[in-house]
């Protein structure tokens, strides 16, 4: 075992921890506090694919500018963006209260 082993198994266990609190917060929790923690997963969803869209913005027009069937990855990237951040926008309104008219 090398100097870091302790570390390792030390973090790889306050990453199962928190993950099992996510895990229980999410499946285990009971109409409000599951609205409130779906619409916070999916913003943060929402950001992760924004910064990744941002960091890999190179890799992505090269991949596109390849031609063929390689344009379709920024189409198959902003129809992912339109669902997951509907979907966010969606909870978030009916969270706030906030209904279309009729």
């Amino acid at each position: 075992m090398g100097p870091y082993a302790g570390a390792m198994r030390c973090s790889a266990r306050a990453c199962y921890d928190f993950c099992g609190k996510i895990e229980r917060a999410f499946f285990m929790a009971t109409g409000a506090e599951k609205k409130i923690v779906r619409t916070l997963a999916l913003g943060a969803l929402t950001g992760l694919l924004y910064a990744g869209l941002f960091l890999a913005e190179d890799p992505i027009l090269r991949v596109a500018a390849l031609g063929g069937w390689n344009v379709l990855v920024p189409v198959a990237i902003a129809f992912t963006f339109s669902a997951v951040h509907g979907a966010f926008t969606g909870h978030f309104w009916d969270l706030l209260g906030v209904k279309a008219r009729k």
